[in-house]
This record gives structure tokens, C-alpha cells and sequence, in this order.
């Protein structure tokens, strides 16, 4: 069922494309066991290829993510740079300098693209290494350059509510949301899940703060993971606190595990959740995914909490333009 992108030896394999371009990234900074790389950027913008995302395009200003979430889907893509330590992924973080640069030509291209676009849909873009780089910052403001995008963001940093002026000028200018995953409301199991990210509680209040402030926020409930975080009382009391903080929506899905991350999530639970060992290594014997009945029971119980609590927003709304589009692309 596993495989991996290594090559038999590694070693006697020459670099190319990203690989070497990782290889050749001067270290910038370490911390707290973490190093962080600038990487050359070639691209800001990449096509979401899977067809199953509800996003056409994808904008990660990192390689890696400092949270070290233990079920995270993305730690294959540091298998391009050619590491194969699962655990490099949050270990060492790649900064894409010059991405903002390249985001603003890219736009400018864009007008027969039929974006919409997803920031920090592999990578956090509010991670620790933010404060050290600020390159998301700086997209969010070439962003703000434009109008008539549709765009999200994905994050579980409360970070994001330090760009509220430039986020604010962004809804007005875009079609906009910012989508903050709560995984658990449980603090001792988000620490155990997601050891370096803010917790539960502290993510709802960035949702309360961005929502106050006008922006079209709410709250992500994923992973939801079998007999982990799936409960109807565990999923309706995440409902009820992003209610409460008034979250404007509420989206759920459930746990992916590619092989990469397959092989750091299984001696997680063999730690954490011995019990339940068994049962994962049949659910995903197969598959990246968990079995049809599953994600639809699941996808029911989501969709019932959300009417309850209120939770289904109409989406963000057009923006009311200032002059002729700069872009057309919805």
C-alpha cells in the first residue's frame, strides 16, 4: 500500500528542480530545534490538479509547517526536495522569497484563469516562520493591488489577526473568507494532535475578532478522525463554540492519509491510542481515504450541526467595485 517518491539510492541521484534548489537554500535562522531556509521562488500560484477541492488555484509561501500537526496530508511535498525524513517537514521550513513579486505578475496574467484561490492550503501561512519572514504579509498586500478575486484563507494561526488592515481592504475588494481550522475543542488533544499551533480557544477568539471586524470568517472542523474527534458531542460542541464566537460558517472532512503521512500518524496512535491501531490500519488498508459510508455519515452530521447552530453563511459577498475591474474572474 505504501510507496515513496525516494529513489533506490538518493544519494547517486544529481539534484534537479526544487531538490536542488532546497539543497542550494542558504539557512536563515534556527530555533527551538527548527531551521528555516529562503527558497528561491519560481511560482507563486499553482493549479489545484485533484479536481475535488472547491479552489482552482493554490498560494503556499512555505514548504513545511512548524505545527507539526500529526495528521498533516502535506508532508509528502518535502519528498520533492528530496527528504525523506518524515519528520523534516516541520523541522525544516522553506521560505519562498520573491513569492509576492511573482504573485503580482501572475495576476496580471490571470484574466482568463477563472481563479479562485486558496492560501495556505498545504502550509500554514500565519507559521512562526511568518514572524521572521512576513512573506504572507507581503501577499496580502499585492492582493489588496487588485479587485474581483475569489479568495480563502486556511489557517490555525492566530497570527492572521495581524494584518486586520490589510484583510479588511481585501473583503472589501474580493470575494473573501478566511476559513480557521478548529480540529478539537478538547485542549489536551489539540496539544496532542497539534503540538506547536495556538489552541482551540484561542483560534476561536481570532475567528470572534476577524468576524467583528467585518471579515467573512468561520471555522473548519478537520479533520474529523474515527473514534478520535468524531463524536456527535465532540462535532456539536465545536458547532456551539464557533457559534458562539460567531463564526459564519462551518465546514467539515474527514482524515486523508497519504503515505507520508500514514507513516508519521500510525506510531502517533501506537503511542496516543494504542486501541485503535487495528481499526486504522483496516480503514485505510486500501486507500488515502476513509470509506465512502463513513465520509457520508460524517457529511450528514456536519451538515445537521450547521443548520442548528446556524452555521451555513451565504458565502462572501460580491464586492461593490471602485471603477472598471482590474479583473474578471468569476
Amino acid at each position: 500500500m505504501q510507496h515513496s517518491l525516494a529513489p533506490s539510492s538518493p544519494l547517486a541521484q544529481p539534484r534537479t528542480g526544487i531538490a536542488r534548489l532546497a539543497a542550494e537554500s542558504p539557512q536563515v535562522r534556527e530555533r527551538a530545534q527548527v531551521a528555516y531556509f529562503a527558497l528561491p521562488a519560481r511560482s507563486a500560484l499553482n493549479r489545484e490538479s485533484s479536481g475535488n477541492k472547491p479552489f482552482s488555484w493554490t498560494l503556499n509561501p512555505y514548504r513545511g509547517c512548524e505545527f507539526g500537526c500529526k495528521y498533516c496530508y502535506a508532508r509528502y511535498t518535502h519528498e520533492f526536495m528530496e527528504k525523506w525524513d518524515g519528520l523534516d517537514f516541520e523541522r525544516k521550513i522553506y521560505a519562498k522569497v520573491g513569492s509576492p513579486e511573482l504573485l503580482r505578475a501572475e495576476l496580471r496574467r490571470a484574466q482568463d484563469k477563472g481563479l479562485p484561490i486558496a492560501l495556505g492550503s498545504a502550509t500554514d501561512p500565519f507559521q512562526p516562520a511568518e514572524k521572521q519572514f512576513g512573506i504572507t504579509r507581503r501577499l496580502l498586500a499585492a492582493f489588496a493591488e487588485f479587485e474581483g478575486l475569489r479568495l480563502s484563507i486556511i489557517t490555525k494561526s492566530t497570527l492572521v489577526t495581524r494584518d486586520l488592515d490589510l484583510l479588511k481592504l481585501i473583503s472589501r475588494r474580493h470575494r473573501f473568507s478566511i476559513h480557521v481550522t478548529v480540529t478539537t475543542t478538547d485542549e489536551h488533544l489539540a496539544r496532542l494532535l497539534e503540538p506547536k499551533a495556538p489552541p482551540p480557544a484561542r483560534r476561536l477568539e481570532a475567528v470572534k475578532k476577524l468576524v467583528s471586524d467585518g471579515i467573512y470568517a468561520g471555522v473548519n472542523a478537520m479533520p474529523v478522525m474515527p473514534e478520535i474527534n468524531d463524536s456527535t458531542t465532540a462535532l456539536e460542541d465545536l458547532a456551539r463554540q464557533a457559534a458562539a464566537a460567531g463564526a459564519r460558517f462551518m465546514h467539515g472532512n474527514t482524515l486523508y492519509l497519504m503515505p507520508a503521512a500514514l507513516m508519521q500518524f500510525m506510531p502517533f496512535l501506537e503511542k496516543e491510542f494504542p486501541h485503535l491501531v487495528r481499526l486504522y490500519r483496516k480503514l485505510y488498508a486500501r486507500s488515502a481515504y476513509l470509506p465512502k459510508e463513513y465520509q457520508e455519515k460524517i457529511a450528514d452530521r456536519v451538515a445537521i450541526l450547521r443548520a442548528r447552530y446556524n452555521l451555513i453563511g451565504p458565502g462572501p459577498q460580491a464586492p461593490t467595485l471602485s471603477g472598471p475591474a482590474q479583473l474578471a474572474l468569476w
